[in-house]
């Protein structure tokens, strides 16, 4: 019950850290972001809200403007589909559906580098 309490406690100051410190979202314009929207639809995060490292994962996401589903893995349906299909309940977990078909990406500096490859600018962006 003390770990309990301690998990807790500890899960809202990360919390209220990362509210505080919330990093802004780049901007692009309309065209590339749409672009970007359709292809994070093949994307989703299974994750749990209060993980350290699911906050440094959603930090990412935040920062990089990309709308990616997020899945509690503490939901009966999700937490099933992540074992089912990812082999192990274990988060952050990025679902990437492609092609070749579906890949589960489980540990969060994998996560936050395969998005910055994918979706991180290149050039800054103008003001319109």
């Amino acid at each position: 019950m003390f770990f309990t309490v301690v998990r807790k406690v500890l899960g809202a100051i990360i919390l209220l850290v990362n509210a505080i410190t919330q990093p802004k979202p780049i901007q692009r314009d309309a065209k590339e972001q749409a672009q970007i929207d359709v292809a994070c639809q093949s994307l989703s995060l299974y994750q749990y809200h209060a993980c350290p490292f699911c906050v440094k994962v959603r930090r990412v996401i935040t920062r990089l403007n990309l709308p990616i589903e997020l899945r509690d893995a503490k939901e009966e349906g999700f937490a099933a589909e992540l074992l089912a299909g990812g082999g192990i309940k274990k988060v952050p977990c990025l679902r990437i559906e492609s092609e070749a078909g579906i890949e589960w990406m489980y540990e969060s500096s994998d996560i936050m580098a395969y998005l910055e490859r994918r979706f991180a600018e290149t050039e800054p962006v103008t003001a319109v």
